[in-house]
């Protein structure tokens, strides 16, 4: 499994008003954000990826304390108070608190510091859900190779939630992009969490 470190923004493709987008992103949120952002008249086209090869790509850009939008903030508040509704299992990362809150609806169940990206290398904010999960994997980018990776979960490419073992410093920005948690705690959370469960990312 590659992870890469690469910040990716959306690819402007073939004729004007065609736009290229994450295959993780949830349809209903993508024709959303679309919206809010203003891009009317877009045709949305899926990214094509060769088989093997991780990728990552946000709700527009990965975005930043600066570069979030109101627009988008605004949508991302309207998705959690769906999922509050819901009584669904989600997960929420903060990434000012360096904070990962497990949720039952409106109840939270569990809640750990975490590390999430650094400013070079930023988690990118939005709302996905978990489409595969590993008990272990190796990462690898430019620069490093981690072996025996535990709990992964990934949610968008090759970003995901996983235990980290080589450091403990929880509650400060230090990944490459993934949700640095405890193995322990990244243990419970890899147990609770299915396929399918949101995942949403937010300052």
């Amino acid at each position: 499994m590659t992870h890469s470190t690469d910040s990716h923004r959306p690819t402007l493709s073939g004729p004007p008003h065609r736009l290229s987008w994450g295959r993780r992103l949830l349809p209903r949120s993508l024709a959303l954000a679309a919206a809010l952002l203003g891009l009317q008249g877009l045709t949305v086209l899926p990214r094509v990826v060769p088989q093997g090869v991780m990728t990552s790509d946000a709700v527009a850009a990965p975005l930043n304390a600066v570069e979030s939008p109101p627009q988008v903030a605004q949508w991302i508040e309207n998705e959690i108070y769906a999922l509050r509704q819901s009584q669904r299992r989600w997960i929420e990362i903060d990434l000012t608190e360096q904070r990962l809150t497990a949720w039952e609806g409106d109840h939270p169940v569990y809640a750990v510091f975490v590390s999430t990206g650094t400013y070079g290398t930023p988690t990118p904010t939005g709302v996905y859900e978990i489409y595969v999960k590993y008990e272990q994997a190796s990462m690898s980018g430019p620069g490093y190779h981690v072996p025996d990776v535990p709990y992964v979960m990934y949610y968008d490419g090759n970003y995901g939630i996983h235990g980290a073992y080589w450091h403990n410093n929880f509650g400060t920005p230090m990944s490459h992009g993934c949700t640095n948690v405890a193995p322990d705690h990244a243990a419970w959370l890899y147990s609770w969490a299915s396929v399918g469960t949101p995942v949403v990312v937010r300052y």
